[in-house]
């Protein structure tokens, strides 16, 4: 096979700096990796060894050859890839104004050129190795925030009131597609998205516009589509229910139901897609609940929360609640050692906390700054995460705003499909 040019350009600003928090300098040496045996391999032996590749591995490869250089554009590879290649329990975590700074900012948008661009890149963090990457958002413009991610996927909703657009967006290819704006004009709603690589389901609820100055959570609208030719275009719509109180911008999916947060009191919403209808579930210990957050961990719905008791001012732990299969009982099954908790407090410092899971790993991260804690659900392990290296270095000022890192589940995958299905429906 011919060199690989290095001074060719890449189609992509995608790039994979590391640091990790333990680098091994030693070499080692291994009959078993003579170049020599693998000039001999088969080609489509060595593509199965390639889609087997974490994604910086991969685009390390791809510079050793035109054809290895090459496999990104290839349909045989890319569909090998997503037969064979593992899951990548991941997170990403961007630089996300506050809805104070939002606020603050469309009151002062008569001056200045408008253009706010604190999301210009991405860190994903691999729980497994404790390592940052650095990912590039360029391509996507300003005025839009990201609120959601799957199936390899980051969904980003223009801030602007009114029709919400949505920007389907894959970092390491740089392919992105816009989904025809919702129907109903909102302010900050929540989004709920799911991606298989055969259909795409988005889910836009609550902060209803009624007047200018005025929203209320009335309504929800779907967007589906399908391979099998099925699709509906915000034409699913369905009432939430009386008096709710949703937490803005997010919602986790688990088995065909998007979950979000309701307040005062506390509880959680449960969106059935199937059946287009809403449902509530009582919150456990709802009265001394801190902080609570919803994640999806191996399939299952859990809620993390500080506990405070009755005419005390600190809480006393943080616990991890189940949902069970009959969908109305929770059952505690993690409390945050005692001596780790008051760490925590004293870094947190009552300023509340977000978690965000992802296969078996729960990570919770305290907000305004950038600390927090990995919790490993099967080997119950709990420990800090590493500082991301780049959040001083970042070339994307704040340029004064309140900001602070939001974290979203995040699968890194070379190829997604349901962007060539969408381009169809969408134009």
């Amino acid at each position: 096979m011919d060199a690989f040019n290095t001074s060719m350009p890449l189609p992509f600003s995608y790039t994979f700096t590391i640091t990790s928090s333990s680098c091994n300098t030693s070499t080692h040496t291994n009959p078993w990796m003579d170049v020599r045996i693998w000039s001999k391999l088969p080609e489509r032996l060595l593509d199965r060894v390639i889609a087997f590749l974490p994604p910086p591995a991969f685009f390390r490869a791809r510079s050793v050859c035109k054809r290895w250089y090459g496999l990104l554009y290839c349909s045989s590879f890319l569909e090998l890839y997503m037969q064979i290649s593992p899951s990548h329990h991941w997170f990403l975590f961007l630089r996300h104004r506050t809805l104070k700074s939002y606020i603050c900012r469309a009151n002062t948008s008569s001056g200045g050129n408008g253009d706010n661009r604190t999301n210009c890149e991405g860190y994903l963090f691999d729980p497994c190795d404790a390592a940052w990457y650095r990912l590039s958002f360029n391509l996507v413009p300003s005025g839009f925030y990201p609120a959601s991610s799957s199936g390899g996927l980051v969904c980003w909703v223009s801030d602007e009131a009114g029709a919400k657009n949505l920007i389907l967006f894959n970092p390491l290819v740089d392919s992105l597609i816009q989904l025809p704006p919702t129907l109903r004009p909102r302010l900050f709603p929540s989004i709920g998205l799911t991606v298989s690589p055969t259909s795409v389901d988005v889910t836009v609820a609550g902060d209803d516009l009624i007047s200018p100055y005025a929203v209320k959570n009335l309504s929800t609208e779907s967007f589906h589509i399908d391979a099998g030719g099925f699709y509906s275009i915000w034409g699913t719509t369905s009432s939430l229910p009386r008096l709710c109180s949703l937490e803005s911008g997010r919602m986790v999916h688990v088995d065909g139901k998007f979950y979000c947060m309701n307040y005062n009191p506390f509880s959680v919403l449960a969106y059935d897609m199937a059946a287009n209808k809403w449902f509530k579930i009582q919150a456990p210990m709802r009265r001394f609940l801190r902080s609570p957050g919803l994640v999806e961990s191996r399939g299952k719905l859990i809620l993390v929360a500080a506990v405070e008791k009755s005419k005390l001012n600190v809480p006393k732990s943080l616990r991890l609640w189940g949902l069970q299969d009959c969908g109305t009982t929770w059952v505690e099954i993690e409390r945050m050692p005692l001596q780790l908790y008051m760490q925590f407090a004293e870094v947190e410092g009552g300023n509340g906390f977000d978690p965000v899971g992802h296969g078996e790993f729960i990570v919770i991260m305290i907000r305004g700054s950038d600390k927090g804690l990995l919790f490993d659900i099967c080997r119950k392990r709990w420990r800090w995460i590493p500082a991301c290296p780049y959040l001083g270095s970042s070339g994307c000022a704040n340029n004064g705003e309140d900001a602070e890192l939001r974290g979203l589940a995040y699968e890194p995958r070379l190829a997604t499909p349901v962007i060539s299905l969408l381009s169809c429906f969408t134009g």
